[in-house]
């Protein structure tokens, strides 16, 4: 029998958020991209039916993200992480989820377009 995927991405969502090591960086805040990539099995109806309901809402995702964006982190793994969770939380017919958090222009002393950590859970 053939295994039949659906993965559903949001790619290059742009925030200004609170995220640093550093007091200033909390403080002042910077710009970060995040794109997350969720195998979605249930939305597989979605392909015959074409009905919202039978697939990942991108909204409420988007809207999961933007919430967690908006909490204070010194680290962007943590942030990753409680994004992940959520997701899995929110979203439970999901499979494995795979998100990245991109700083621009971060602040290292030299000419760096991005940091990013990239975190899977499944």
């Amino acid at each position: 029998m053939e295994k039949q995927t659906i993965l559903i991405e949001l790619l290059d969502m742009r925030f200004y958020a609170h995220h640093g090591c550093f007091e200033e960086e909390r403080q002042i805040g910077t710009y970060f991209s995040v794109d997350v990539c969720i195998e979605a099995p249930k939305a597989w109806t979605a392909v015959q039916s074409d009905r919202l309901e039978d697939t990942l809402n991108y909204q409420s995702v988007y809207n999961a993200i933007k919430q967690e964006m908006e909490q204070p982190s010194r680290l962007l793994e943590h942030v990753a992480g409680r994004m992940a969770h959520r997701l899995k939380a929110d979203f439970s017919h999901t499979g494995k989820i795979k998100l990245s958090i991109a700083k621009l222009h971060p602040p290292l002393g030299g000419q760096v377009g991005a940091s990013r950590i990239v975190l899977t859970l499944e």
